[in-house]
């Protein structure tokens, strides 16, 4: 019981780091704002929820939650909410970094 539990949070961690590491990839990469809303809403999704399958389904870990609904909110929607929020609220933005002039 108390493994399942500590491999559950385990895996909303990864989720999260995966969900955060992707909105910075994409706010790196993408010229508009908008380009990184609309790609971090269609790709992260899912992205963790293939890693859902790969981790409930495959490893077998984590909890009985009851509904597919519930499976979906916990291990793919309070992660992207976490990851995204920590990139756009505590990560500085890409245009602040002060980066060296490329050499010829």
């Amino acid at each position: 019981m108390v493994l399942s539990l500590v491999l559950t949070i385990v895996v909303l961690g990864v989720h999260a780091l995966v969900a955060a590491v992707m909105t910075r990839f994409f706010r790196i990469q993408l010229s508009t704002n908008w380009g990184t809303v609309v790609y971090t809403l269609l790709f992260v999704p899912v992205v963790l929820f293939l890693l859902t399958q790969l981790f409930t389904g495959i490893l077998g870990i984590g909890p009985n939650l009851g509904s597919p609904a519930t499976v979906l909110a916990v291990m793919v929607g309070l992660p992207l909410a976490v990851g995204v929020t920590v990139d756009v609220l505590y990560m500085r933005s890409p245009e602040e970094y002060d980066l060296p002039e490329p050499q010829r």
